[in-house]
């Protein structure tokens, strides 16, 4: 049969439609992979996924969704799912309550969550509270800086920087390199004193710890601390009751031994302010990058929130959280902490 012929077979013949009649519109493209030949070596050894299994594998999240949790108003694209796929290592059922947990977290703290978009968050990303360095790590994950220093409580709440963190955290894993090498966090705790510290208590730290370890799919490899002062024993008596072991494991704190911190982040990479020969830290440019993807987080966060009907009411918080009760031991416990090491 002649080429021509076999195009005949495959598609509709455009003399059998009618004068006033179109041919249907074509379906939107689908998910095209853009790792590297490493990356997809990287993602099968370390997460599981396999490329030719890979569609399979979100469908069979897809077709989970819509049995056990009908009502849920998520995305089910195909590179969306597969950023829970690869967050839990391409087991079904976790990569599942991940999902759920996402969302759940997102109904549960509207202070967080409403309205969340980079305009809405000038003074926080103008402060240098946080940014992402330009230069990926040697395994290739991107460095997430955090300088609590430049905060002043007076000009406005906490959350706020907690609403630029996640807004990062949704910048980020945009990036399928990202979902595969996951996140480094540099925290630098120069200056940071009692009364800053006691903005952050226990019911906001399980909160956080809550998203990022049960409520979002990222991977965080490593979280390096500099220049700790004596108040951070405090703050990270706070902190710890709400981590798991695996990563409680992977906070290193290197105080002012920029020595000690090079082992794991080469000055190559880091600006000077923290021994590096990468020039100064600038913050415009991972800003400009945030505000320039206004529309896309208008179009997730800033539309109507379905009914919390949507989720069954056991699973409102991520698993693993614990309670209020829990939270108020915590509490009394760590404010003697607190000042005794002020």
């Amino acid at each position: 049969m002649s080429e021509g012929s076999d195009s005949l077979r495959t598609s509709p013949s455009v003399a059998s439609l009618s004068e006033n009649e179109l041919p249907p519109p074509l379906e939107p493209p689908g998910y095209v992979c853009s790792l590297t030949e490493e990356l997809v070596t990287k993602a099968r050894e370390e997460l599981q996924e396999k490329p030719e299994w890979r569609l399979r594998d979100v469908q069979a999240l897809r077709d989970m969704v819509r049995k056990e949790y009908p009502n849920l108003s998520t995305s089910l694209d195909d590179a969306f799912l597969l950023r829970f796929l690869r967050a839990r290592k391409f087991d079904y059922d976790r990569a599942l309550q991940l999902l759920v947990n996402y969302h759940s977290c997102r109904r549960s703290w509207p202070e967080v969550f409403t309205d969340l978009k980079p305009s809405a968050l000038k003074d926080a990303l103008a402060s240098g509270f946080l940014t992402v360095l330009p230069h990926t790590d040697p395994r290739g994950c991107q460095i997430l800086c955090i300088r609590p220093d430049r905060w002043t409580p007076s000009s406005y709440p906490i959350t706020e920087n907690i609403r630029a963190i996640y807004l990062t955290l949704e910048k980020l894993i945009q990036s399928e390199e990202t979902q595969v090498n996951g996140i480094v966090i540099l925290a630098d705790y120069k200056g940071v004193s009692l009364s800053k510290a006691s903005h952050f208590g226990p019911f906001i730290a399980r909160k956080v710890i809550g998203i990022l370890q049960d409520g979002f799919p990222i991977r965080i490899k490593a979280v390096h601390g500099v220049n700790e002062p004596r108040i951070f024993k405090g703050i990270f008596a706070i902190i710890k009751p709400f981590l798991k072991e695996k990563i409680a494991n992977r906070f290193f704190l290197h105080g002012s031994d920029l020595n000690s911190l090079h082992t794991s982040l080469p000055r190559s990479i880091l600006p000077k302010e923290y021994g590096g020969t990468a020039g100064e830290l600038d913050i415009t440019a991972w800003n400009e990058a945030l505000l320039a993807s206004e529309e896309d987080f208008v179009r997730e966060f800033c539309q109507p929130v379905p009914t919390c009907g949507s989720i069954p009411g056991g699973t409102l918080l991520p698993q693993g959280l614990v309670s209020d009760a829990q939270c108020d031991d915590s509490v009394r416990a760590v404010k003697s902490q607190l000042y005794s090491c002020y």
